[in-house]
């Protein structure tokens, strides 16, 4: 339905979405990325609905106020890398270098950002082909394909036709978590639910998984606070 800027200090971006299934207006706030989404019922207006958003207006600013800080990737930022935290700094030659706990960027400072990123992606689909690898091989199972995307929502997936898919920014991530949403993903091509068989065969493919699962839920909305656009 689209965008409305709700006045105040400061001003707080809306998201207008109207659901059919929705039984009431609902504010939600994403622990991910602090994106506010108003969703309306049918039949309640526009105005009825912004009314109590204005109404929810400190409430929202709380909430907001719990939001980790965006990082924007540059050079002299600190970013984790599987676990890691490396300085970025300004490289020579042709390659990104992971080197005494500095990740040594060549070219341009502006075109930092879109570099690092596109070697995290590569580094993260390495890693996690090679964990899907093993734990598939584990499990006696063969998966058709994996992708990486930046989802907000999951970690990862497995659909039906054994297609994997996993967020990149995994591999921001201790490594033991990254091993742990492939082997949780893989687990699902032999089920595709989370009955006690499931975790029976997570638990085989990767027994100490009670940990990184528990990192994940309390640290990984912070994995989203790291942009990278220029």
């Amino acid at each position: 339905m689209g965008q409305h800027l709700l006045p105040g200090n400061p001003p707080i971006e809306i998201t207008l979405r109207r659901s059919p299934r929705a039984r009431r207006i609902s504010l939600r706030v994403s622990s991910l990325d602090g994106r506010v989404t108003l969703t309306l019922p049918r039949g309640v207006a526009e105005r009825t609905a912004l009314e109590f958003a204005h109404e929810k207006a400190d409430w929202l600013r709380k909430q907001l106020g719990r939001q980790p800080d965006t990082v924007q990737v540059r050079i002299g930022v600190d970013l984790p890398v599987e676990g890691q935290v490396l300085r970025v700094a300004p490289g020579t030659g042709r390659r990104i270098i992971d080197r005494d706990g500095v990740l040594h960027v060549p070219g341009p400072q502006q075109t930092a950002a879109r570099r690092l990123q596109g070697w995290l992606k590569t580094r993260a689909r390495d890693r996690l082909a090679e964990a899907s690898d093993r734990y598939a091989a584990l499990l006696g199972r063969s998966y058709q394909r994996l992708t990486l995307r930046d989802t907000r929502s999951r970690w990862g997936s497995c659909s039906h036709d054994g297609g994997l898919m996993y967020s990149w920014r995994l591999i921001l991530a201790p490594s033991e978590v990254l091993e742990y949403v492939a082997a949780h993903e893989v687990a699902h091509l032999a089920e595709m639910n989370h009955s006690p068989v499931f975790w029976a065969h997570v638990n085989g493919l990767y027994p100490d998984y009670a940990a990184p699962r528990r990192w994940l839920r309390e640290n990984g909305a912070g994995l989203h606070r790291y942009r990278f656009e220029d």
